[in-house]
């Protein structure tokens, strides 16, 4: 966790000062904070499953998830409103960082057929968001221990004004991302 903060404060900063010219370090954009999310739309007939997502998530963030529920009711769904859809945590600093580490230099290596992560998923404001298939990636999991392969979005936060600061920053910090 300390070497990716060591990493932005020696390394980060001067390359970004350089490239983008910005006057004192502190217009240097940062990570404000990961947004992990995990939608289950399954848990509309088994509840018991927002448990199984909750646990997975809390091993592989270290923080305790918080369930998500339905604002509205949607008859097409079969949702109705109040029931728990899904989960999230949100990390910021110590957490943030250790888990960015988790993730680029363990999880994201051990995705089958990896090719990078795709440039393209900015939101034009600077964040990045990553879709994962499978919780399995993380070393975190027992394999033999999962009910069930689940997905998760993941976004990363920034204080950039733009996606080429925000994709710069995040390929400094070691994102593997995709060569066009």
């Amino acid at each position: 966790m300390e070497r990716l903060k060591d990493v932005y404060n020696k390394v980060i900063i001067p390359e970004m000062m350089k490239k983008f010219n910005y006057k004192n370090k502190m217009a240097v954009p940062k990570i404000e904070k990961v947004i992990i999310n995990i939608g289950l739309g399954e848990a509309k007939e088994n509840q018991k499953i927002i448990e199984f997502a909750v646990a997975d998530l809390k091993k592989i963030s270290g923080q305790q998830p918080v369930v998500t529920k339905a604002k509205k009711a949607i008859a097409g769904f079969k949702i109705r409103e109040g029931l728990a859809i899904g989960c999230k945590v949100t990390l910021r600093n110590k957490n943030m960082y250790s888990f960015m580490e988790r993730l680029i230099n363990f999880a994201l290596p051990r995705v089958r057929d990896f090719q990078g992560v795709n440039p393209n998923s900015f939101d034009g404001r600077g964040n990045f968001s990553l879709g994962i298939k499978e919780q399995l990636i993380f070393p975190e999991i027992d394999f033999d221990k999962t009910d069930k392969v689940r997905g998760m979005n993941i976004v990363f936060v920034t204080t950039a004004e733009s996606d080429e600061e925000a994709r710069e920053l995040l390929s400094l910090f070691g994102m593997p991302f995709r060569k066009k």
